[in-house]
């Protein structure tokens, strides 16, 4: 999200997407026509106040849908990166941890990988001024998403990647330390450090959605100051996995985590034992869940149907609990908020004066929220007691205003501490705007990813003191009766920002997109921690702001470049040709845009100090020249294609035709949000990219220029959309999906192989699932590959969802053979054939490499964290590159 964060058509305030007025509007990938005199002139000293913001978004359509889109998309990336995994289903619980289990026992190639992404990556690289670029808007030094932080008195913090496991700093931000690595899920939900000082980590983030398979419980370290977790240290057995886990609390000798399958509990001071139901709203949703001796926990309830999609699929918003909050004065009085973002009859607060006398004691609390009466109408919620519990603050979501310019609710506070009331609102959209907000324009408000934004932190030494985390970040200190945006969106658009590093006085902003939160000490001195779609910030307790509200002390904590948890959705690589050795590596990240690294050698290292952002936002799938890494094709998003021939290096484009790259999005009507981009593997001056048509290009990389310079080669179909593209000489496979989602789910693949376009027959015993890779043999164009996404129908819940994660053809798509043989039940997202024959498969949970001549799988080197490979790129350097989405790129030597 980013939150994934969309930012698609970025308008000014458009989010972490980089365009600026003109620059926005040019994101807008030809559908709106600016009047290029007027942005000229505007751009002339790229100095603007609301009135100039507020006329470019006029010029540009002036429509606040599409400001709202923002929000819609975000949403979008969280739906589909799902739907690749689940269709045409829901997954059952143990899938995760079958398919650990299996991987264990295979057998691996030599060689070991290398993290060649670890380099401070600089959002603001002075390099990277183009037209699309999202450099000068001061974000600084960034890293992927950080869902989970946790901080100590002793100079230590923790932060939780969204797919990047556990990091740790000993000086308070820096220096940073993976301390997951082993563990059979990375993908991050909570941190949270226990009185004992033991360090409690759960995995499934919740974040962007109500369906997770990657949770594979909770784990617990008992001496996270020098400690790594293991396997070992879970807490309870498999009754957490597949879920999402979007907090844990502690309260008394109990934990309590808020998982999308209700509220669980378990004792502080062991791992021994199963966690114990404590309550969900919908009992006839819930699916049947076990401990490890085989005892039913909870029974599978009415509505959870393994025989058709729909009762599994429904089943996975009827019972998600956002936050949990415990009375610090009574340890067993809890509270709970309940319910999906876009709405349910279930939605609203809970409460039990006692949890340990079971689900019958949790009561649904009659509350009032400014305007709402309608419980269903209380989404996504973040509370935070006071230390002493006689404050109670809410930070609430409304889902009736879901596809509004802003969600936010407001944030509440109940003076009494009771979750009854009364709520008094101290924020809403309006107040936080005018609190030094880069948000305040037209059609895009505060809280718009209120669904997705949240964080909420009580000074424990003053009850008044709080922080709230939305797109950005707030401060009051006196309650709610005045806020200070401390880190804005951005700073484009405010008087002290300039294109020019020297003429711009604006502090850092940070990264947009909130999530986490921790107060903990740098050199003994406090400190609040951020964590957002850029990594970790930091600044004073007490800090200062200057006169718009926006805090003159804050510091990124990955200038370093020791927490890699980027994540990317593709890797490519091509000579580089400016340097003279090396290759170029560059990849499109979530909400971290395209990253550029210059002179990486055959062992991994760099000549490059630091990788810089040619382009802004979200970036998507993308390809390069192997002759010249820096004739590339990156995607924004949703096929908004930019190629370049300069790798987009531009010291400042203060107006179109000084640009360094060229829009060539052809306007699809139904493309993925990363919609599939490949080049001719026969012929790298030609590519191919795919929405619901499929586009050729074959004017090569200087004549290039625009949409028109395309060739529309192929309908796939009303509804339909690309999910994978492959080409040799001018023979293409292209797969789609359509619908995508779980509601009447359809999978097809298109092939010009034997000189027509046409459809092909896909039969029964291929799966009904996401086809997320596809791959052609340079010697023999009839013989291609397909990588199957999700999991079997052991533990897919949906009509033919099959068993196999790669097929083959050696007739053009006529029929199909599965080659899974010995591979693990995991989700396959991208596949290669290697000049040798041999062929390397990037999953879920790892690289896998079959031999030439060989039947069976292997996986791919050591070294390689457990997380999501999306993409993996043979290399003119000999390496094969691994771009992980959660871990940033890692190379090794191609087997020989």
């Amino acid at each position: 999200m980013a939150s994934l964060s969309v930012r698609t058509r970025r308008l000014i305030a458009g989010g972490c997407g980089m365009a600026l007025v003109a620059g926005a509007a040019a994101g807008f990938a030809g559908r709106h026509e600016l009047n290029e005199a007027w942005l000229k002139y505007q751009w002339r000293d790229r100095h603007y106040n609301a009135a100039v913001m507020e006329k470019a978004l006029m010029i540009a359509g002036g429509n606040p849908a599409e400001a709202q889109n923002e929000s819609k998309e975000a949403a979008t990336i969280a739906e589909q990166f799902a739907q690749a995994r689940t269709a045409p289903g829901i997954v059952a619980p143990g899938a995760y941890g079958s398919a650990y289990t299996q991987l264990q026992s295979l057998p691996r190639t030599a060689g070991s990988w290398r993290e060649v992404t670890k380099v401070p990556y600089n959002a603001d690289d002075p390099r990277y001024r183009d037209w699309n670029s999202n450099s000068s808007g001061g974000a600084g030094y960034v890293t992927g998403r950080v869902t989970g932080l946790a901080a100590d008195s002793s100079d230590h913090v923790y932060a939780a990647g969204a797919n990047g496991g556990v990091w740790r700093s000993s000086q308070g931000g820096g220096a940073w330390t993976p301390i997951a690595d082993s563990l059979p899920s990375l993908s991050g939900g909570d941190l949270r450090l226990a009185g004992d000082s033991s360090l409690w980590y759960a995995t499934g983030e919740a974040n962007t959605g109500g369906t997770s398979y990657v949770g594979a419980g909770v784990f617990r370290l008992d001496n996270p100051a020098t400690g790594t977790f293991a396997p070992t240290d879970r807490v309870g057995g498999k009754e957490l996995e597949s879920t999402t886990i979007g907090r844990i609390r502690f309260g008394g000798s109990t934990v309590f985590a808020a998982t999308n399958r209700g509220i669980w509990y378990h004792a502080q001071g062991t791992k021994a034992g199963a966690w114990t139901f404590a309550f969900a709203p919908n009992m006839s949703w819930m699916p049947q869940i076990k401990d490890d001796a085989g005892t039913t926990l909870v029974p599978a309830g009415s509505n959870w149907s393994g025989d058709t999609a729909s009762g599994a699929t429904n089943a996975a918003y009827k019972n998600i609990v956002n936050d949990i909050a415990v009375d610090p004065a009574n340890p067993k009085h809890v509270i709970a908020a309940i319910g999906w973002r876009s709405g349910d009859t279930y939605n609203g607060f809970y409460e039990t004066s006692d949890f340990t006398q079971g689900p019958s004691s949790w009561h649904k609390l009659p509350v009032t929220l400014g305007g709402i009466t309608n419980t269903s109408d209380v989404g996504y919620t973040t509370f935070a007691f006071s230390k002493s519990g006689d404050r109670l603050y809410a930070l609430v979501q409304q889902p009736s205003k879901i596809n509004a310019s802003s969600s936010l609710a407001g944030i509440f506070v109940s003076k009494t501490g009771s979750p009854s009331g009364p709520w008094n609102k101290i924020a809403d959209t309006q107040q936080l705007h005018n609190s030094g907000s880069a948000l305040d324009r037209k059609g895009y408000g505060v809280g718009v990813q209120a669904w997705y934004n949240q964080f909420l932190q009580v000074d424990p030494t003053n009850r008044d003191h709080v922080w709230a985390g939305l797109e950005e970040v707030f401060e009051t200190k006196d309650a709610g009766s005045h806020w200070s945006a401390v880190s804005p969106y951005w700073n484009f658009g405010f008087p002290c920002w300039s294109l020019d590093d020297a003429k711009n006085t604006c502090p850092l902003a940070g990264h947009s997109d909130q999530h986490s939160v921790a107060i903990g000490t740098k050199a003994g001195k406090q400190f609040v921690f951020f964590g957002n779609d850029g990594g970790v910030y930091r600044r004073p307790v007490n800090g200062q702001v200057n006169a718009n509200g926006n805090a003159t002390d804050l510091e990124s904590v990955t200038t370093d470049g020791t927490m890699d948890a980027l994540q990317y959705y593709s890797a490519s690589v091509g000579k580089d040709t400016r340097n003279g050795t090396g290759v170029v590596l560059s990849g499109g990240l979530q909400d971290n845009g395209v990253s550029n690294l210059f002179r990486v050698q055959p062992d991994g290292s760099n000549g490059d100090t630091e990788m810089g952002s040619s382009f802004g936002g979200d970036g998507g799938d993308g390809a390069a020249d192997p002759r010249n890494g820096c004739n590339q094709l990156q995607e924004y998003v949703n096929l908004a294609v930019k190629i370049t021939n300069t790798c987009a290096l531009n010291k400042g484009a203060l107006s179109v035709d000084q640009a360094t790259s060229w829009s060539l999005d052809p306007g699809d009507p139904s493309p993925r949000f990363i919609a599939p981009i490949a080049l001719d593997s026969g012929n790298p001056d030609h590519f191919v990219f795919g929405g619901r048509y499929v586009y050729t290009g074959t004017k090569g990389w200087t004549a290039t220029r625009s949409a028109s310079d395309l060739d529309k080669a192929f309908d796939l179909g009303t509804g339909h959309s690309a999910t994978a593209v492959s080409m040799h000489n001018g023979v293409s496979y292209v797969s789609w999906c359509g619908p995508c989602n779980n509601a009447g789910f359809t999978r097809g693949i298109a092939t010009n192989a034997g000189g027509q376009w046409h459809q092909l027959t896909l039969g029964t015993s291929f799966p009904n699932r996401f086809v997320q890779g596809l791959a052609i043999d340079a010697t023999n164009t009839d013989h291609a590959y397909a990588a199957v996404n999700g999991f079997s129908r052991r533990f897919t819940e949906g009509p033919g969802a099959g068993v196999g994660h790669l097929y083959e053809t050696t007739d053009g798509g006529a029929h199909w053979n599965d080659i899974s043989a010995n591979l693990p039940d995991v989700p396959a997202s991208s596949v290669k054939r290697l000049s040798t024959g041999a062929l390397v498969l990037g999953t879920d949970l790892a690289a896998f490499y079959r031999a030439p001549g060989a039947t069976t799988w292997q996986v791919l080197g050591t070294g390689l964290p457990l997380t999501v490979v999306m993409k993996v790129e043979a290399a003119p350097d000999g390496n094969l590159y691994a771009a992980t989405h959660g871990r940033g790129i890692w190379s090794i030597p191609a087997p020989r």
